[in-house]
């Protein structure tokens, strides 16, 4: 088997395609070929970043031809229309073999079924894959709000593995460019590893706790965790999945032994305006005067913009809750 990619400087979109190709029982002891020698192009039983076709039943997956728009969206309209970054060599293969490459790397003691493989693989690509197809293609990252997130500078960190132009040192580039290889797999399988053993677990976390609200408090309104971690991102996602509007307004955590707190939601996961703050009464207030103020026993302080809370048990931090929720009705 041979895998075919371009010769010279290379860059991170096809260091990248090359290892989730590699990544595949099929190519793993695939001979990568870097030319653009056409006729030794047309021996590779796969091409990426060179050639100017996209032929996915042919498997070739250059992106660099002046007609070539497609988005992951575009090649995957049942993930939606959100995904509208230009793909590059990168964003091709993750496209068509990446659900196979993340079953390839999750961890071994993971058990994931099609639904969950689909949602990482949504999230590698938001966090991972997008980056390098957006900074390949020259997408800016701004009109209004910024259309990508640059989260790793992985895209630089391979460009430096090429020598420099006035090196006077005779280098072999197929090795540096396995160097960049081995720096890319580490950078992917971070992402799968950290999607699969931590951010899937909060987000089951979190849906577990929006489908029990109505215990917690029969409007609804009102979730529990029962310790901190991450949850904006998962909250925001899942109303919309769930389609369960932003009714939702505060959340309880245990924070510490002796310690809980109720937050705030905000409007929108990196806001610092909520949908309904803590009762406005209890702003910069602490310890004993506030819980007279509140008339609840065992408050700590409530935040001078009324976002968070804390109380030394549970029940204290629901009935924060409970009364903020009827409070200014």
């Amino acid at each position: 088997m041979k895998i075919g990619t371009h010769d010279g400087v290379f860059h991170c979109d096809e260091v990248l395609a090359c290892f989730m190709l590699k990544s595949l029982p099929e190519y793993k002891d695939a001979e990568i070929v870097r030319t653009r020698d056409m006729s030794k192009l047309e021996t590779c039983d796969i091409v990426v970043d060179v050639g100017a076709v996209f032929d996915h039943e042919k498997k070739q997956y250059d992106h660099h031809q002046r007609e070539f728009t497609n988005t992951l969206s575009m090649l995957k309209p049942e993930l939606g229309d959100k995904y509208k970054i230009k793909l590059s060599s990168a964003g091709l293969i993750y496209t068509y073999y990446g659900d196979q490459v993340i079953r390839q790397l999750v961890p071994k003691d993971a058990t994931l079924n099609n639904v969950d493989i689909g949602i990482v693989y949504k999230k590698v690509y938001e966090h991972f894959i997008q980056e390098i197809d957006a900074i390949d293609n020259g997408v800016p990252m701004f009109t209004e709000e910024p259309l990508y997130k640059i989260r790793t500078h992985l895209s630089n960190r391979v460009a430096r593995l090429n020598p420099d132009w006035n090196t006077e040192q005779e280098v072999d580039s197929d090795q540096i460019f396995t160097q960049a290889m081995k720096l890319v797999s580490e950078e992917f399988q971070f992402n799968v590893n950290y999607f699969v053993s931590v951010w899937l677990p909060a987000r089951n976390y979190v849906k577990s706790a929006l489908e029990n609200r109505f215990q917690i408090h029969k409007s609804g309104q009102i979730v529990e965790f029962k310790e901190r971690f991450p949850w904006k991102e998962h909250l925001f996602d899942l109303e919309e999945e769930m389609n369960i509007g932003h009714d939702v307004k505060y959340v309880l955590f245990k924070d510490k032994p002796n310690s809980w707190r109720v937050q705030a939601i905000p409007v929108n996961p990196t806001s610092f305006v909520t949908r309904k703050p803590l009762n406005k009464k209890w702003w910069g207030v602490r310890d004993e005067e506030l819980s007279n103020v509140a008339g609840i026993e065992g408050c700590i302080f409530c935040h001078s913009t009324g976002f968070i809370g804390g109380n030394t048990t549970r029940e204290g931090s629901l009935k924060m809750a409970i009364a903020s929720l009827e409070a200014n009705k």
